[in-house]
This record gives structure tokens, C-alpha cells and sequence, in this order.
């Protein structure tokens, strides 16, 4: 199965999401994700499971618990795959880091450079300055 027919199911990346911080117990996964989807244990099992055979996550015995983990390695693929688009949102987010450097001047009381200037008129072209 690829990558993103696995994460194409909201419960798998809830519980991807929730193993993200940190190892827990099939149990505790189950508790959430039933609560959260309406889904039975055995459904829970089954996402689960897929997410183990495609590599997503590991399980471990402890006693007579499993203790699930994320395994990052298919999600390397999918940060690769992405790549090549990431450049849509790094403009956007340059772009947010501008204004919000802008904002936080002004709350401390300095002039923002672009208001400080005078307007100019649209047409005409800005004026050299003479030495």
C-alpha cells in the first residue's frame, strides 16, 4: 500500500497523531480513537495493523501489553514526495514572518521603513537624489 493510502484515513493519522509524542499502549490508542471515531476495538486492530505491516509504526510486547510507536522511515517518503511543492508554502510563510516582524516594530514604537516613506504617485517614477 502506498504512503498516502495509508495516511488517507483520518483514524491513521489521528493515531499517528497520537503516538507522536511519545510510545503507548494498543489499550490507551483504542480508548481515544474509539471515543473520538465511534469505531469497535476490533476496527481500531484493523487501522492498527495497517499501519504496522506498511511500516508506520512498531510494536513492542511488554507483558501482556503491545506498545506502539511511530517508525519515521515511510514518513521520509512522503516528506520527499513533498518536496517538490514545498516551495508553494515557504513564499506564503516568508512572506507571514515579514508582517509579523512588521507588527512587532510598530508594538515596540518604531516606524515601519515602507510607511515612513511618502507615497508616490502611480506613474511617476521615483526621484533620484544629487549629491
Amino acid at each position: 500500500m502506498h504512503a498516502f493510502d495509508v495516511l488517507g484515513d483520518p483514524v491513521r493519522r489521528r493515531i499517528l497523531e497520537l503516538l507522536a509524542d511519545g510510545e503507548m499502549p494498543a489499550g490507551a490508542i483504542g480508548a481515544v480513537v474509539q471515543k473520538e471515531f465511534g469505531i469497535t476495538q476490533p476496527g481500531v486492530s484493523q487501522h492498527l495493523r495497517v499501519l504496522r505491516e506498511n511500516g508506520f509504526t512498531t510494536v513492542r510486547a511488554e507483558g501482556t501489553r503491545r506498545l506502539y510507536a511511530v517508525d519515521p522511515t515511510p514518513l521520509r517518503e512522503v516528506d520527499r514526495w513533498l518536496e517538490r511543492y514545498r516551495h508553494f508554502w515557504n513564499q506564503r510563510l516568508d512572506a507571514l514572518e515579514t508582517e509579523l516582524a512588521r507588527g512587532r516594530r510598530q508594538a515596540r514604537g518604531g516606524a515601519d521603513p515602507a510607511e515612513s516613506r511618502p507615497a508616490r504617485r502611480s506613474g511617476t517614477k521615483p526621484r533620484r537624489l544629487r549629491a
